[in-house]
């Protein structure tokens, strides 16, 4: 069984941890909540559909290629990654302090597409790489959406036992929760920063006044 944690666990975790690995289906929302988190954390953001996965014109690289790619990202100190291939989880879990599992129900995440189309039809989006224009979904596409949970969840929970036992992992089930976790996030770093180091001595405040 994956170590599930809760929102506000997660929330302490994000805001003292180095790499972090979102996954979930396409349309979902993942690609915005890990450049989120790269932006409020200052970690570097990686996508496989960006950085890995394609070459201009859609044409994808050779696996032994990708996993040289994501083996060489991994290491890297500080990332968050955006990418749900479970073939290379074993690649990326055990690099990863925390995945955040973006679970929407499928006609958001089909409402996510949509969106996407409309904004960047023939066009590059950021999170894509060079020389691949957003496309129309076509029915295979769609497909693997409509039966994401079905197909998929049972592989992430797999890899996630076999690559990352030890590993948190947190579900997101809709964009607010996405939002309160980099709020719960931020707030958990504002704490530890204003904190007083462990064992330091305590100033009574009247004292202190009256020096």
């Amino acid at each position: 069984m994956p170590r599930y944690v809760t929102l506000e666990e997660a929330g302490g975790i994000l805001a003292q941890c180095d790499r972090v690995l979102v996954v979930g289906c396409s349309g979902g929302g993942k690609t915005t909540l890990s450049r989120t988190i790269s932006a409020r954390f200052g970690v570097e953001f990686q996508s496989l559909d960006r950085d890995v996965r394609w070459l201009p014109g859609w044409k994808e690289r050779e696996r032994q290629e990708q996993h040289e790619t994501i083996r060489r990202l991994a290491l890297r100190d500080r990332w968050v990654m955006d990418g749900s291939g479970a073939s290379t989880f074993h690649l990326r879990l055990p690099r990863t302090d925390l995945v955040l599992w973006v679970r929407v129900p499928r006609r958001v995440a089909l409402l996510g597409v949509a969106k996407r189309v409309i904004r960047y039809l023939g066009t590059v989006r950021p999170d894509m790489a060079e020389g691949c224009p957003e496309p129309m979904p076509d029915r295979e596409f769609l497909s693997y959406i409509w039966n994401f949970e079905k197909r998929y969840a049972p592989l992430f929970i797999r890899n996630f036992d076999l690559h990352g036992p030890n590993v948190p992992v947190a579900i997101l089930k809709s964009h607010i929760e996405m939002a309160c976790l980099v709020d719960l996030a931020e707030h958990a770093r504002q704490r530890s920063a204003v904190a007083p180091p462990p064992g330091s001595p305590k100033v009574d405040p009247i004292e202190h006044l009256s020096d």
